[in-house]
């Protein structure tokens, strides 16, 4: 599994790669962030009564009202934010849409991009497919702390939008507010714009605090805020995602939003809507079931001998493999399904620098109990073969 060429995939097919491998080995798969388990069934029957309604054509290419007025009054109840649901709300197909539109709505040829890597890797795509050019600041292992020194030093006279993703996939780090405060003074300094990934908002754990960075001074002029249900409702298939904020950005991202997907999902669109109307205890039992799941895969992988970041938030745990003798994580992903039956993720998919080798691997947690102890099992018998 080490051969010339195979630890050097391109990002872009890394995940259908390791599904395939999955597949072809009846592997556990910890390593795509996609839950096992289906949304809640108030949920799912307000999408399907929406389809037997006759909610299956079009919807308004902003979204259907209701769900802007849902996005809109979610802002509100748990950040103090208040998107106007006619011009500061835009629905779109998942938060990968969002992104898309953002970086080509605000980011001009040879404009630069400040983010933090590791990186969700449509970042980078999004933000040269827009003509830009992006400056990595890199979050350092053991920490993943954001280095206030390094961000302002990638701050030149080109850059014009800072990316910004809290709680972080995939190391799981949460942004401080003092963190978030450095990052919102950088940017009210030299007039940026902010894009923020917030998709695993409702994901932080051990009672730490989301804080979105419009809710700080000078920032809710300058910011694009994501969000999504497909991770806080676990339906990740029904691809609704969507931007809020000042009316004069989000019609910029509507505006490229309208040529890219125009409009989707009209019924999951009710059943979202019906999903951000979910009473407080829904998101405590969430957060609950998740931390426990965090709990169980953090702790198995660590008594198995790897080196565990244990995350703040998300549904992912960033571990070293050092101690099995690779300092590829790249060949150690591709020989896992075959050796031992799970499937994980590199970490250097993540980065600018993504052809380099690094010791960095991703599991997720996002499973029910019984697979993530399934996966730990088939890992306790099989590393001794990696």
């Amino acid at each position: 599994m080490n051969g010339p060429g195979q630890a050097r995939r391109p990002q872009t097919t890394i995940f259908t790669l390791m599904s395939a491998l999955a597949q072809e080995h009846g592997a556990v798969n910890l390593g795509q962030g996609f839950p096992d388990e289906s949304g809640p069934a108030h949920i799912v029957e307000a999408a399907a009564a929406a389809m037997r309604e006759g909610r299956n054509q079009y919807p308004p290419m902003p979204g259907i009202p209701e769900l802007r007025q849902a996005i809109s009054e979610h802002q509100r109840h748990w950040y103090g934010l208040e998107p106007d649901p006619g011009d500061g709300v835009v629905v779109t197909a998942g938060a990968s849409e969002a992104i898309a539109a953002s970086m080509l709505a605000l980011v001009e040829p040879g404009d630069e991009v400040i983010a933090f890597e590791p990186c969700y890797d449509s970042y980078k795509a999004c933000i040269e497919m827009a003509g830009g050019v992006l400056v990595p600041v890199r979050l350092e292992a053991p920490g993943y702390r954001p280095d206030r020194e390094r961000l302002r030093a990638a701050v030149t006279a080109r850059t014009r939008v800072i990316l910004v993703n809290s709680p972080h996939n995939p190391t799981g780090t949460v942004f401080t507010r003092a963190e978030l405060e450095a990052v919102a003074a950088l940017a009210v300094g030299n007039d940026l714009v902010a894009v923020t990934d917030e998709v695993y908002e409702h994901l932080v754990f051990d009672g730490r605090e989301h804080v979105p960075l419009a809710t700080l001074p000078g920032m809710w002029d300058r910011t694009v805020t994501i969000g999504s249900g497909g991770k806080t409702f676990s339906l990740t298939g029904w691809k609704i995602g969507w931007a809020s904020g000042p009316a004069h950005l989000v019609d910029r991202v509507k505006a490229v939003k309208q040529y890219l997907s125009f409009a989707s999902g009209t019924p999951f669109q009710y059943g979202i809507a019906t999903a951000l109307a979910s009473g407080d205890e829904y998101y405590r039992d969430l957060l609950e079931g998740y931390q426990r799941r965090r709990d169980l895969l953090a702790d198995g992988l660590a008594d198995l001998g790897f080196t565990v970041h244990r995350p703040e938030g998300t549904y992912f745990v960033t571990t070293g493999v050092e101690a099995f003798g690779y300092e590829d994580g790249m060949a150690f992903c591709l020989a896992l399904p075959e050796k031992c039956g799970v499937v994980a993720v590199p970490n250097q998919v993540f980065y600018a620098d993504g052809q380099v080798a690094r010791p960095e691997v991703r599991f997720t947690f996002c499973k029910p109990e019984a697979v993530i102890e399934d996966g730990l099992e088939r890992l306790r018998r099989g590393l001794g073969r990696m």
